[in-house]
């Protein structure tokens, strides 16, 4: 054979396997565009979201509506407001590692950078350090720069995975409790901020139990219903795939590097916003508030409560804080730690999911029980489906 018949081969060959390639992509796309393109007289977004609306989903809604109108204010403030708050940060965890596979502990760092850079530029009893700044725009400010650092924190771990994760993450942690500690210029070393009082409002006062209730409830419900719009999302159906595989991932064209840091930066202004709430409801700041046991109370909260959906995390922070606050009651203040490390053991054991797990569990037994109720919602949504 000649050389030029050889290269008349070997052109030829190559132009067939370029249109089986090709003929392949097609046919693999095809699935795809009749998933992205929606038929017609199908349901939109919302009216499936309307939906999904249940009873239950009613019936919580008008309950944390109307608990600060039938609860003490010790209630309303101290477990209530607490709650969501914590419940807040520990959002931003369960998104983070519940539908992007990286387990953070430096969420309550977030936090408490938030929380330092709101009395740094706001108003504090130390009036050499704060810098006075009216509240609403040191609040966007805090808020702004926490999301940085996080982002920041994110483009530094998202190169690892497992146990690297979780040990560089609570490196930073360690790091920025130490640097607040000893740093008395920016930080004022261990005696922190006092005096963060939440501003008052159209002559409306956030300090009082009922109104600052309503407004972390305000942050919860919209923190809660921003993480279930992403994770529906391109952007978060995306970070699950990444989540899942993130070599396929990645051979498909997708930049994981980029929206695993994306991920931290969501995470970290939820987070941030919790830390506002926190030191607002505290009225005051500290080393003691990033330390090592509020890094690892973060994670505790989010197990509890289960990480595989965002109701987990304000269901963790609410035990979290009965047994917080009601536990010295049968042991001694000393051995609080004890009861809550006994109660996560339990749950971690018989649950894995947490408490949500648990419920899931008791309703599959129930539904089991009652076999002639016929196909239950996921078999009726299956079969819409396939027709």
């Amino acid at each position: 054979m000649s050389a030029a018949q050889w290269r008349r081969a070997m052109n030829s060959s190559a132009a067939a396997a370029g249109v089986a390639r090709r003929g392949r992509d097609a046919v693999a796309l095809q699935p795809v565009a009749r998933a992205s393109t929606p038929p017609v007289g199908a349901p939109s977004r919302w009216a499936s979201a309307w939906r999904a609306i249940r009873v239950r989903h009613v019936l919580v809604l008008a309950f944390v509506l109307a608990y600060p109108f039938v609860a003490s204010p010790f209630f309303t403030y101290q477990i209530g407001a607490q709650s969501l708050a914590l419940g807040l940060i520990a959002l931003s965890l369960t998104f983070l590692g519940g539908y992007g596979g990286m387990v953070s502990l430096a969420q309550m760092t977030v936090a408490g950078f938030a929380a330092y850079m709101l009395a740094i530029f706001g108003t504090s009893s130390n009036i050499s350090i704060s810098l006075g700044w009216p509240w609403w725009l040191a609040l966007v400010v805090a808020i702004a720069l926490a999301t940085l650092v996080a982002a920041g924190i994110g483009w530094l771990s998202v190169r690892t995975e497992g146990i690297y994760t979780i040990m560089i993450t609570l490196a930073v942690g360690v790091a920025f409790f130490y640097l607040a500690q000893q740093n008395y210029t920016l930080f004022n070393g261990f005696q922190g901020f006092s005096k963060l009082a939440p501003p008052t409002i159209g002559g409306l006062d956030l300090h009082q139990p009922v109104p600052f209730y309503f407004i972390v409830l305000a942050c919860s419900l919209a923190g809660y219903f921003w993480v279930k719009y992403l994770v529906r999302a391109p952007f978060g159906v995306a970070l699950q795939g990444i989540r899942d595989n993130p070599r396929r991932m990645q051979a498909l064209g997708f930049n994981v590097t980029a929206h695993r840091v994306a991920a931290y930066a969501v995470s970290g202004f939820l987070a941030a916003v919790g830390g506002v709430l926190m030191v607002w409801y505290n009225g005051r700041i500290s080393p003691g508030t990033v330390g090592t046991g509020a890094m690892i109370n973060i994670l505790i909260i989010a197990v509890l409560g289960g990480m595989k959906h965002p109701i987990g995390a304000f269901i963790g922070a609410i035990v979290f804080v009965l047994l917080q606050n009601f536990a010295i009651d049968l042991v001694d203040r000393e051995r609080f730690n004890l009861v809550i490390g006994g109660v996560f053991l339990a749950i971690v054991l018989f649950s894995p999911d947490g408490l949500l797990g648990l419920w899931q569990g008791a309703r599959n037994r129930l539904g089991s029980s009652f076999p002639h109720r016929g196909p239950g919602r996921f078999h009726r949504r299956q079969q819409r489906s396939e027709t």
